[in-house]
């Protein structure tokens, strides 16, 4: 099993979701943000980057992030990625349908771009189903797991960028599940985190 470290910020819904014990299993360490700088990541396989962490605080432990992807290690980022803290995603804002299923018609507009990835033996469409703030335009050959019809991914696995392994979901689960609300962040968690620590992470054709 690869042993997960977690950037920690310290707010409630963080709190809520990794001391949860079906999770918390998952996460050998939960490294406070603001003492990330003078930590080492050594003994981590994955680091793994919740949403709404301070922005300014992230930035300067950057060149560590960088320094343990480029060593082979797994980096793992949940939500909106409106920096250019990890290379290579190509970030685009989108205004988000939180209403989308009271639509006529009503698609969330997500696709399965690869349904026999390894992912999806951990999880189904309809758990990363609730809504996105964005999607990514990454580098070409890159395994673009979840795309959004008309353009953009809202998850995919990078091998190809660095050295290591970029996994990158403009999805905010932690927050929701921790905020006690979308019951399909709860499914998502469930898989996501065991997959991370014991799935496929690269695409077998």
């Amino acid at each position: 099993m690869r042993k997960i470290a977690v950037i920690y910020g310290g707010n409630a819904h963080q709190h809520r979701t990794f001391y949860e014990t079906k999770y918390r299993r998952y996460c050998q360490e939960l490294i406070y943000l603001p003492e990330l700088h003078r930590m080492s990541l050594d003994d981590y396989d994955v680091v793994l980057i919740p949403s709404q962490l301070h922005q300014r605080l992230l930035m300067e432990s950057q060149s560590k992030l960088i320094d343990f992807v480029q060593r082979g290690g797994v980096l793992a980022g949940l939500g909106a990625q409106p920096t250019h803290l990890l290379p290579g995603h190509g970030w685009e804002f989108r205004p988000t349908n939180f209403w989308w299923w009271l639509d006529r018609d009503a698609s969330s507009g997500l696709v399965a771009n690869k349904p026999d990835h390894d992912l999806f033996n951990y999880i189904t469409l309809e758990d990363a189903t609730w809504h996105y703030h964005g999607v990514f335009h990454p580098p070409a050959g890159v395994d673009c797991i979840i795309n959004v019809e008309g353009g953009g991914t809202i998850l995919y696995v990078d091998q190809l960028t660095t050295s290591g392994t970029l996994i990158l979901t403009t999805l905010d689960p932690e927050y929701h599940y921790g905020s006690y609300f979308m019951p399909a962040t709860e499914r998502f968690l469930n898989g996501f985190l065991p997959w991370l620590a014991g799935g496929k992470l690269h695409y077998h054709r």
